[in-house]
């Protein structure tokens, strides 16, 4: 079966602009506090809750897989675009990146840890949300994690361009009471948010929800 066109969009659209996007995403050490701080609570709270290893969706260049295994935690990646997964590799030969969907990740039930999903749904139309949380609910262990990271509202956005190359993808934003929601539907207990505004280097709106599988 072929992809859906709008995973096709986003993956043609990454591996255009994944070189571009590697030197201009903000690395880690360089995200505001509220940002590194929830990655690192998540990181302690995967290590005490669930054994297992944390995959890192939509990872892109690898960057933040990088830290989350700097982080203690047995962190892989997982990315759509072959340009970024052939970034990723070649920055972290000593970590696993994988080129696939987070859609379907082809692992068996109950083997992750972990899931961070950071920047990396925005893309997904609203109607594919509640499958690509089953999935997430599928691959975790249960008492394992999710952390989901992304731009909030009630808009959906073609841009042109992005990184300086054209695209063709989709931005598709949700207010965080909906994503909420649809993250208690798969049935993974929402047990922390944070909600930041525009202020400083934030240009928008964004969040973060940490949920559980009981």
């Amino acid at each position: 079966m072929p992809d859906p066109a709008y995973l096709t969009a986003v993956r043609d659209s990454y591996d255009t602009v994944a070189a571009a996007y590697a030197e201009l995403v903000p690395k880690p050490s360089e995200l505001d506090p509220l940002s590194r701080g929830m990655l690192e609570a998540f990181a302690e709270t995967v290590r005490r809750s669930a054994p297992g290893p944390v995959a890192d969706l939509g990872c892109g260049p690898g960057q933040v897989t990088a830290h989350l295994a700097d982080l203690g935690l047995p962190a892989f990646g997982v990315d759509l675009s072959a340009g970024m997964v052939g970034l990723a590799r070649r920055a972290y030969p000593h970590l696993r990146f994988v080129r696939s969907s987070m859609t379907a990740l082809g692992l068996g039930d109950g083997v992750l840890g972990g899931i961070l999903a950071w920047y990396s749904t925005h893309h997904t139309p609203s109607a594919e949300l509640p499958a690509l949380f089953a999935e997430f609910h599928r691959t975790l262990a249960p008492g394992g994690h999710l952390l989901w990271g992304c731009h909030i509202g009630d808009e959906h956005r073609r841009p042109a361009r992005g990184y300086g190359h054209p695209v063709s993808y989709e931005w598709h934003l949700l207010p965080v009471e909906r994503v909420a929601e649809l993250l208690e539907r798969a049935g993974l207990v929402v047990v922390a948010r944070l909600v930041q505004e525009p202020e400083g280097r934030l240009t928008r709106s964004h969040a973060c929800l940490v949920a559980r599988k009981t």
